[in-house]
């Protein structure tokens, strides 16, 4: 009878153990299973909460089919200790998985509220942003410039300790520009107090934490405009009328002044270097504009006679060669145009009405072109 029990009882637990098996590669296979959200989410993980109260949330979002199940599989992974606060975003069809990854990796929250702070040639705005999980692209909530004045929306995400910032420095700004318009960056620490030498800030998009050290945030401009004309530098074509790098972070200040055409960039590269090959003058209105500003801002009227005359560093309608330092802080486009421009005869170029340029091989072609441009002028005026 003894041995009947302790066989049936054995049988028992056999069975419970198989059943317990397959429950856990069940219950695994849910945990790496595709999740049923059907489009991204952006979850709030605050502060001081526990992976109890994001399953819950998740759950009750869609994004897992159990929440039992996403817990244990957050233990089992040894991750439930390590939630981090934040606002991120969750793809559709992520797993369990791909979510506990995501809630414990670290780093910076990746959806959400972003401020941006645009230094531009003219002027600095802010712009306080919110990604739409569905698009996955930013709309903006409020934009301002913060020389006149603030937003309510502003002040409320700064409140908000998941809010995320960003520098974006447009190409061509000056580095007096760069330097003036942090001065309103609130929610950067410290100031600069000397001016960077001109050309040396790379223009891009810089990610920050409030708080930041406006210095570090300029040494990194700095150390990244060194790397791209390092790079540039070494890739440059045989033959250019360019002895150093630092002639190179010139010309393609002038270069990133005179176009904004993207396509357009190497073929003004051609024109300035074959200017200087033949030994011409550069003769470009930006560098008479920079003689007249140098870099405080922007000329806000035409060129004057005596300012095309006047004898100054800057000035390539008086000078040979090259200007004594960049006019601007050019982007890397620009960089790698002036040392890998087009190879063309080309020599002469002006504005053709639509943003862009009219080139011209030969003096006659160029005065032809300049005639259809004050001709263009003229209607505009008139209209």
């Amino acid at each position: 009878m003894w041995k009947h029990i302790v066989s049936n009882a054995l049988t028992f637990i056999i069975l419970g153990l198989v059943a317990l098996g397959g429950f856990i590669a069940w219950a695994q296979g849910q945990y790496r299973a595709e999740g049923p959200l059907d489009a991204p989410i952006c979850l709030r993980v605050e502060s001081g909460s526990n992976m109890r109260r994001v399953s819950l949330d998740l759950e009750e979002q869609g994004a897992v089919s159990n929440a039992s199940i996403f817990r244990v599989g957050a233990d089992y992974s040894g991750k439930a200790d390590e939630l981090k606060a934040g606002s991120f975003l969750v793809p559709s069809g992520a797993s369990m998985e791909e979510i506990v990854d995501i809630v414990t990796r670290g780093g910076r929250s990746t959806c959400g509220t972003e401020v941006v702070f645009r230094v531009g040639v003219t002027g600095q705005e802010i712009e306080v942003r919110e990604l739409d999980p569905a698009t996955n692209r930013f709309a903006a909530i409020a934009e301002f410039d913060p020389l006149e004045g603030s937003s309510d929306i502003y002040d409320e995400v700064r409140a908000d300790a998941d809010t995320r910032y960003r520098v974006s420095l447009a190409e061509g700004v000056t580095s007096w520009q760069v330097i003036e318009a942090l001065k309103a960056a609130e929610f950067l620490e410290g100031s600069v107090e000397d001016v960077p030498a001109e050309g040396t800030l790379a223009p891009d998009s810089y990610e920050v934490r409030e708080g930041t050290p406006k210095a570090d945030l300029i040494a990194e401009m700095a150390e990244r405009q060194a790397e791209r004309l390092e790079q540039a530098w070494q890739n440059r074509v045989d033959g250019l009328p360019i002895e150093t790098p630092e002639e190179a972070l010139i010309l393609a200040s002038i270069i990133e002044k005179e176009t904004a055409v993207p396509e357009e960039r190497r073929t003004v590269a051609s024109v300035f270097v074959n200017r200087l090959r033949q030994g011409m003058r550069l003769q470009t209105d930006p560098t008479v504009i920079y003689g007249v500003t140098e870099g405080r801002g922007v000329l806000g009227r035409g060129i004057r006679q005596s300012e095309l005359r006047d004898d100054n560093p800057w000035n390539t309608y008086v000078i040979d060669g090259l200007p004594v330092t960049p006019i601007a802080n050019p982007g890397l486009a620009s960089l790698e145009a002036a040392l890998d421009p087009e190879d063309t005869d080309l020599l002469f170029f002006v504005a053709d009405g639509t943003g862009g340029h009219a080139f011209a091989r030969t003096l006659a072609e160029h005065n032809a072109n300049v005639a259809r441009w004050r001709e263009i002028e003229a209607e505009r005026q008139e209209n």
